[in-house]
């Protein structure tokens, strides 16, 4: 399973997601265009001293990220994509996830752009919210699909117990750009 980012905009955001990648396992891509510099001090601080832990990778596009990302499963990229948006398509907690999905988010005004949406309908997840509540935070919603997603797959859940022993790299002071390698 992996999380994407397309076009992210808030470091603050993009570093929780990173933050996540690390408590999870999770491999995380951002597509450009960032929002941001990876040098960022709000992405480095969001994602604290876990940045050794993310396996960040970069994608100049699109195109470019699919393409990397479906070398690593037999299945077809498409059939793989779950596409988190606040307009339309299946509920969070009613997606039937597999092992080898790929959780893609859009950027926090506007989200996933509309040619990656088009002709995916069945691909499509939303979180359910309020009426008069337009979506939740991108941190929030990667969060909360992450932990569904695995959960509902059947792998395995983080075995932390709660009592917290610093991971030996997370001494080490890695600057996010530092962390990441560039898939085209």
């Amino acid at each position: 399973m992996e999380l994407v980012l397309v076009h992210p905009e808030i470091p603050h955001n993009t570093g929780c997601a990173a933050r996540l990648s690390a408590a999870t396992g999770l491999p995380l891509h951002l597509v450009e265009p960032l929002g941001f510099s990876l040098e960022d001090r709000h992405l480095k601080r969001a994602g604290l001293d876990y940045w050794p832990l993310v396996e960040l990778q970069v994608h100049r596009d699109w195109e470019r990220a699919a393409q990397h990302i479906a070398k690593g499963s037999g299945r077809p990229i498409e059939q793989r994509l779950r596409l988190f948006t606040a307009r339309g398509g299946t509920s969070l907690f009613e997606v039937p996830f597999a092992p080898d999905d790929v959780l893609v988010f859009g950027c926090e005004s506007v989200g996933l752009p509309r040619e990656l949406l088009a002709g995916r309908d069945a691909r499509r997840v939303y979180v359910p919210v309020r009426a008069g509540v337009r979506s939740l935070n991108l941190a929030n919603v990667v969060g909360l699909a992450a932990y569904v997603a695995l959960h509902r797959s059947g792998l395995p859940l983080p075995d932390g117990d709660g009592r917290y022993e610093p991971h030996p790299r997370a001494a080490e002071d890695v600057r996010p750009g530092e962390r990441v390698r560039f898939g085209g």
